[in-house]
């Protein structure tokens, strides 16, 4: 079954935030229950891959201002059909940053949410799945804003709020980075 690989590392995660106990749940039940969980085309929701990319001594992570949802967001995207998420969130690390430092630190997940995203012409308000995982980088790198972005840019975690309007689940992460 494609799903194993996901629902293996799923078992293997073991959240300490009780919103993300019931993620896992929620998650659980959602893969189990939709065969073509990880296509766009499922109009409910989707699997995402996102990363958290932080600096060398993880005092910064990198962030876009997504260009469709006019936030600043950890960079990932839509599996579009790959049953591997970890191989998503790098490839959309990659195409959204241009880094050629990207390092992964584990490939254990790092975090897991599931967030509503509104309705835009032709898509409906619909629920993505997100699974991330945790890259370093080198803070001093060029960085080559991707067409889906308007900006990036690292940001010292100790100032995140200013840019994330108390966005709970990259406060969440930038806690355990």
């Amino acid at each position: 079954m494609h799903r194993n690989d996901l629902l293996q590392k799923l078992e293997a995660y073991l959240p300490e935030n009780p919103k993300e106990v019931q993620f896992k749940e929620d998650f659980f039940l959602f893969i189990k229950t939709y065969g073509d969980c990880f296509e766009r085309s499922l109009a409910i929701g989707h699997i995402t891959g996102s990363a958290w990319v932080v600096n060398k001594d993880r005092s910064r992570a990198l962030l876009t201002h997504h260009k469709k949802l006019d936030r600043w967001l950890q960079l990932g995207g839509h599996a579009d059909g790959d049953p591997n998420v970890l191989n998503v969130a790098s490839r959309e690390a990659q195409e959204e940053s241009g880094l050629k430092s990207l390092k992964l630190i584990s490939s254990a997940i790092f975090d897991i949410d599931i967030h509503t995203i509104p309705a835009r012409k032709d898509e409906p308000e619909h629920l993505h799945y997100d699974v991330r995982f945790l890259f370093k980088a080198d803070d001093n790198e060029q960085l080559h804003v991707s067409s889906e972005s308007k900006n990036l840019h690292w940001i010292s975690l100790d100032h995140l709020d200013s840019y994330i309007d108390h966005n709970e689940s990259i406060q969440r992460m930038a806690g355990k980075a």
